[in-house]
Parts: structure tokens; C-alpha cells; sequence
């Protein structure tokens, strides 16, 4: 048996490590491009002013956008009304204000939630779900995602996605520019000029690769984190158990879903589109194996 404040403890500091291993790595990556490039401050200035740009249109809108994409309505009271009063409970228990319900047309099971804070936070779940569950199973998957909402994972993984695009973007400035200007460097420089030109080049290349799988380990840790506070709230982990058996076992993919999105679901979305074996296919997951997070569930006292 696992004690479930040992686990949300242990999965706050592995969250932690890893965010900070990321942010260590984005401000060596903006550095050591920069330099390679042979510019000073100026180009760090830059990036940082745009991954601002970014981070304030994300922060203020990226809900909207979200919703918009994945064709959602708003929830309604009568018609919806299990979803309410499930979501209005758990809120109160989680202390929280109640969150804005939005419903997705679509026959697959699933939810996300998004937001930049639990003052302008949504939750969201597909019709699939809402009549395929029973009330204790749909308790687990709304608890789950009022977790992600409470822990303010909305907001990280949205600034954790704008991370790594400005990696993504630097990268492919630093070999834009490398094309044009990057004989003369080496010529200027001499022979340290031109290793330290030829290792920006490999971590040119590399970086955005480097920044998306931690951008997924960072997203794995967190869906942890949200299984065991919904267990702090629910206070019954057999619930979201057998909710995430239901889900997980319905093959149909989520016709609203895309790469950009998937990683927001409760459960991966694109079911069909994800085969593979072994620890080096699930670098590539968006979500943490749903056996090890059943097993996990069912271990938690």
C-alpha cells in the first residue's frame, strides 16, 4: 500500500526537479546559441522579449483558443446535470471557485482542463464520458481534472509549451543565420570559433527535440501528481480506477483532439496514433502508462 500524502509529496519534488532542469536547459541552450552566433546579451534580450509576446497572449487567451479548437459549447445545467453537481461538489471540497463546464460533442470518453488560474479555469469533458461513467467514476475523472486546475498545472504547461518554442524558434534562427553568416565567423574567430560554430550547429538541431520530450516527462509527472490530489478529494481512488479502465479500454479516437491539445486529456486521445514498445517509445507519450497509473491508484490507503 502507498500512503497517498508520501506520493503527492514525492511527485511534487520529481515535478520540481524536472521543471528546474528545464529551465536550466532553455537559458544554456538561448546562451550557448547566442554565442555561437557570435552576439552578445542582445540576442538573449530578444528571445526572452518574444517569449514574453507569446507568454501574455497564451495567458490570456490560450483557453479560448483551446475551446475553440476543440468545438466545445457550454455545458448545460438541465442537460448536463450530473457534470454540475459533480463539478460544483468537488469544487467546494477542493476549495476552489467553481469552474466554467464546457461539453464536446463526441462519443469518445474523455476531459481536460485548461485555464490560467482557478478564478478563469474550465473543465471540460466529452458527452462520451458523461454517459458511459457512473456518478463515483465520473467523481474520479472531474476530481482529477479540479486537481490539475488546483496545482496550477494549466498554467505550467502552458509556459513550459512557450519554452519550447522559443527553443524551436532559436534554433531555427541560429541555422537561418549560420547559412548566411557563418564562414565569416569561423574565419574570424579560428579554430575555437569554428568548434564552438559546429556544436551550436548540433545543439541547433537536437535542442527542440531535447526541450519536447522534457516538455513530456514534465507532462507525465504532472498527470501523477493530478491521480493522487483527486484521490485527496475523493477520498476513494477505486473511482478514477475504474474510470481510467473505461477510457482508456474505448478505442475510438476524439475527432476534436490534436497533437497541439492531446496532452491536456485526462487520458491520450489519439489512441490509434501512438503504438509502441519499450521505454523509448514512451519518451514519445504525452501520458503516463494507464496500467501503471491504475496500479498506482489501487495501491494508494
Amino acid at each position: 500500500m502507498v500512503n497517498v500524502y508520501e506520493l503527492q509529496d514525492k511527485n511534487k519534488r520529481k515535478s520540481a526537479l524536472v521543471i528546474g532542469a528545464f529551465v536550466f536547459f532553455v537559458v544554456g541552450v538561448v546562451w550557448f546559441l547566442a554565442k555561437a552566433l557570435g552576439y552578445g546579451l542582445e540576442m538573449t534580450g530578444v528571445a526572452l522579449i518574444f517569449a514574453g509576446l507569446m507568454s501574455f497572449a497564451s495567458y490570456w487567451w490560450g483557453d479560448k483558443i483551446i475551446l475553440g479548437i476543440s468545438g466545445a459549447r457550454p455545458a448545460d445545467r438541465q442537460q448536463d446535470f450530473y457534470f454540475f453537481t459533480v463539478a460544483q461538489n468537488l469544487a467546494m471540497a477542493a476549495q476552489i471557485p467553481m469552474p466554467k463546464l464546457y461539453v464536446i460533442e463526441d462519443s469518445a470518453p474523455n476531459a481536460f482542463a485548461t485555464g490560467r488560474d482557478p478564478q478563469h479555469a474550465v473543465v471540460c469533458a466529452t458527452t462520451g464520458l458523461l454517459s458511459k461513467l457512473d456518478r463515483t467514476e465520473l467523481e474520479g475523472v472531474i476530481a482529477h481534472e479540479l486537481s490539475h486546475i488546483r496545482n496550477y498545472d494549466t498554467r505550467l504547461m502552458s509556459i513550459v509549451a512557450i519554452l519550447v518554442g522559443m527553443v524551436t524558434l532559436l534554433a531555427d534562427w541560429f541555422l537561418r543565420g549560420a547559412r548566411f553568416g557563418g564562414g565569416r565567423r569561423e574565419k574570424e574567430e579560428g579554430n575555437l570559433g569554428a568548434v564552438l560554430f559546429l556544436v551550436g550547429i548540433i545543439l541547433a538541431l537536437l535542442s527542440p527535440l531535447i526541450a519536447q520530450l522534457i516538455q513530456l516527462a514534465i507532462s507525465r509527472r504532472r498527470e501523477f501528481l493530478a491521480d493522487s490530489s483527486a484521490v485527496m478529494l475523493t477520498r476513494y481512488p477505486e473511482g478514477l480506477a475504474r474510470a481510467l479502465e473505461k477510457i482508456s479500454a474505448d478505442r475510438e479516437p476524439l475527432e476534436a483532439a490534436n497533437k497541439a491539445t492531446a496532452h491536456l486529456y485526462i487520458v491520450n486521445p489519439l489512441k490509434n496514433l501512438h503504438a509502441g514498445i519499450g521505454w523509448f517509445a514512451n519518451l514519445f507519450n504525452t501520458h503516463p502508462p494507464i496500467e501503471e497509473r491504475i496500479r498506482i491508484l489501487r495501491q494508494m490507503v
